[in-house]
């Protein structure tokens, strides 16, 4: 990303590209065919996108995520996009941004007093305990946070600091859950990782938080782990299951043809499941026992249990 000046910031082509989950071939195509993005020149003749169009950009690859065509959408104004996101109530949390908690630690991200938001997550974890906290704290403000900053409402730096801050709370969550709940004898290993095009870990972390409190080992290799790599970690660590999120910068198609590829490589023995914004949007296609939110881990594992008890007797 380069500085034109004091005042305007213009992204790359493969910033775009990055940032939005959208491919260079399409975005060019669009310029043609809608006169959408209409980026700017540098000195070699390479496309510079200000930020205004990288923030409708997201909006827009939130919207076809959800099914729109590109030619109903495209010559709408950013709120207009904003507006059809807050109230479709698909791969977001419309009634959520109302909520007095989830407003008042969005405040503090935007103010940038992440030491109090810390306070705040750990007095949160101590009241609610961790299954609560997850679901009913982090997973809504997570979604809450992403869909403000994919209309433009936080900077990549805020979200970023927002992310490593609720990092370090999971971690220390999650290493307190595996002290205290312990395995038990039928218990699941589960590797937990995303794809080389998914970059956003919060969601592998808030899965791992709630698969521990089910006593399963869990082994999280991070984000961006190559699918031979994955393959190759499954034997190595023996898991039972593959555990992948998708965010809502990767495409429905993509989550379907990474998961699928996956499993051919790994298969029958390990099974591969798949979780996140994106994930969901892609259910019909990977079927239900696959595709997991975070409510239905617990029935998840128990399933796993059942099927593996039976085996082995």
């Amino acid at each position: 990303m380069s500085q034109a000046s004091t005042t305007a910031v213009f992204s790359s082509i493969s910033d775009v590209e990055r940032d939005t989950g959208v491919p260079k071939e399409t975005l060019r195509v669009w310029e043609r065919r809608y006169h959408f993005p209409q980026p700017q020149r540098d000195a070699n003749g390479e496309r510079l996108y200000p930020l205004d169009q990288v923030t409708r950009l997201r909006v827009v690859k939130r919207l076809l995520d959800m099914g729109y065509r590109p030619g109903k959408i495209m010559h709408l104004s950013t709120d207009e996009l904003s507006d059809m996101v807050s109230k479709s109530g698909t791969g977001s949390i419309a009634g959520d941004a109302d909520d007095p908690v989830l407003r008042q630690c969005l405040a503090m991200i935007k103010a940038h007093q992440m030491h109090e938001l810390r306070q705040k997550m750990a007095q949160s974890l101590l009241q609610l305990g961790l299954r609560r906290f997850v679901l009913e704290l982090v997973a809504p403000l997570t979604t809450l946070v992403g869909d403000t900053w994919a209309a433009g409402g936080l900077a990549i730096f805020e979200e970023h600091l927002f992310a490593e801050m609720l990092q370090s709370v999971m971690r220390n969550a999650i290493f307190s859950a595996n002290q205290q709940v312990g395995q038990s004898d039928a218990t699941p290993r589960i590797l937990l990782t995303t794809v080389p095009q998914e970059r956003h870990g919060l969601g592998l972390l808030m899965a791992e938080a709630l698969f521990a409190l089910e006593g399963a080992h869990c082994v999280s290799l991070g984000v961006q782990t190559p699918l031979a790599d994955i393959v190759e970690a499954a034997r190595v660590q023996r898991a039972d299951i593959v555990a992948l999120s998708f965010s809502s910068v990767m495409s429905p198609r993509a989550a379907v043809d990474n998961v699928i590829a996956l499993q051919s490589r790994l298969g029958e023995r390990v099974q591969v499941w798949a979780g996140g914004s994106c994930a969901a949007l892609a259910r019909r296609q990977l079927g239900p026992n696959r595709v997991l939110d975070l409510h239905d881990i617990d029935a998840a594992v128990e399933r796993w249990r059942a099927q593996n008890t039976a085996v082995a007797s």
